[in-house]
């Protein structure tokens, strides 16, 4: 397995986000943060050392980097409620802890380094190793199903969609042809058909072929966006006033949920046709559309340069 030194994205803006909300907090009661998807606690890490008395709530549904970060906090196991879970379980979560309302919650969405540069999990085509991308290896189905069982056309959804691959018919095509021969369970194998299937024209631009099938697979595996569009209604609705969410997200259809999400959120809740003031919004923007990690940033951590930040504030009860 190759080793990569985890690097958290934006860290500095997102604990200067978060933190805000956090200091903010009445001192009798402890400000909690929810990190909704732990992974290596490098983001969490930082705003335990810098916010006294912080109690934080680190969900992962991926049992090895729950193990990790359980060591790395081990300094402040005292204030640390580390739990297996997906994150549209967040209410659930909360309400076993007997949390009412918390000041700040994360998602950092996608594929952790952690599971990148594991061949065995088989997220990267990269790496020779077999067709899991599961970010729970203990449940679920695998990108091996999918890839052996589903349909072309139900591949060709699953790319189109998910993957925005503009020859998903062709490639699924591919895929049905070479698993009548023998079941396809290599990455790179997967990886080689891929990049068949594409024009050789197209080949020659936009990185790896096979990066937009091995996304869709990913999304399709652990029904990201899904969880997504369960989780962030769910957030909102924990935060207290002055309360925070930021998101980073690394391709377009997370980052399009999150944007239409904030913007409903942002919006008054008087009904436009009714002849009075309306209600003003619960909820307002800390960031002015998406930010983008700084140069220098991608330049040292390559993974950064994809990620784009959206941050948002409740302001009063309500909706």
């Amino acid at each position: 397995m190759q080793h990569t030194t985890h690097v958290p994205v934006m860290a500095s803006r997102v604990v200067q986000l978060l933190a805000a909300a956090l200091h903010t907090c009445d001192e009798k009661k402890p400000p909690v943060l929810v990190d909704a998807t732990l992974g290596l606690a490098g983001h969490a890490a930082q705003l335990l050392a810098r916010v006294p008395g912080l109690v934080l709530v680190g969900l992962d549904r991926d049992p090895g980097a729950l193990e990790r970060s359980q060591a790395r906090l081990a300094a402040y196991a005292d204030r640390i409620h580390l739990v297996h879970r997906r994150y549209d379980h967040i209410s659930a979560v909360l309400a076993e802890l007997g949390i009412e309302r918390v000041q700040g919650v994360l998602f950092d969405l996608g594929v952790s380094s952690m599971q990148l540069d594991d061949p065995t999990r088989g997220f990267a085509y990269s790496y020779d190793g077999g067709l899991d991308m599961r970010m729970d290896p203990t449940n679920g189905i695998t990108a091996e199903e999918v890839v052996n069982t589903y349909s072309a056309a139900a591949l060709t959804r699953v790319l189109r969609e998910y993957g925005q691959e503009r020859f998903a018919s062709r490639v699924a095509g591919v895929i049905v042809r070479a698993r009548e021969k023998a079941p396809l369970r290599s990455s790179t194998v997967l990886a080689e058909l891929v990049r068949s299937a594409i024009p050789a024209a197209t080949r020659r631009t936009g990185g790896h072929p096979a990066k937009r099938t091995f996304q869709a697979l990913r999304i399709e595996v652990n029904a990201e966006l899904e969880a997504l569009q369960q989780a962030l209604p769910a957030a909102l609705d924990a935060l207290s006033v002055g309360g925070r969410v930021v998101v980073l997200s690394y391709q377009s259809l997370e980052d399009r949920i999150v944007k239409r999400e904030f913007a409903r959120r942002c919006a008054s809740s008087t009904p436009l046709d009714l002849p009075v003031e309306p209600a003003p919004a619960a909820f307002e923007l800390l960031t002015r559309g998406s930010e983008q990690p700084s140069d220098t940033e991608c330049a040292t951590n390559p993974r950064a340069s994809s990620a784009r930040l959206r941050a948002i504030q409740r302001v009063r009860e309500g909706e």
